[in-house]
């Protein structure tokens, strides 16, 4: 079974730098893609960026050249920096795990709360 924990969110101002972690544990990380995901009231969730084992990246429009997300193998931790935060920042943010012969993310984090304010 896959655990997964996140830290780092917090109340920041537009324009802030924030850094999102998540520590994996329980299974091969490097089976894993990992993702993350935000979710805000009235709004469906959405995946903002992902990584597959080899570093292979996805990025959502919506964050593409403010966040930056990566991997660290040797401590099972996925990272998410988020750099020039916009109040349409402000969410849930959850880690997600997806096994490499799948294709849904099954595990979850708690979710950490990201509040900008202008």
């Amino acid at each position: 079974q896959v655990e997964l924990a996140e830290s780092g969110g917090g109340l920041v101002q537009a324009g802030d730098s924030l850094r999102l972690s998540c520590v994996f544990f329980g299974r091969t990380f490097s089976n894993y893609v990992m993702g993350w995901f935000r979710v805000t009231p009235g709004k469906e969730r959405e995946l903002v960026a992902a990584i597959t084992p080899g570093g292979s990246t996805y990025d959502d429009d919506s964050v593409k050249g403010r966040f930056s997300i990566s991997r660290d193998h040797a401590k099972n931790m996925v990272y998410l920096q988020m750099n020039s935060l916009k109040r349409e920042d402000t969410a849930t943010y959850y880690c997600a795990a997806r096994h490499l012969a799948t294709s849904t993310y099954d595990y979850w984090g708690q979710g950490t709360q990201v509040t900008v304010s202008s």
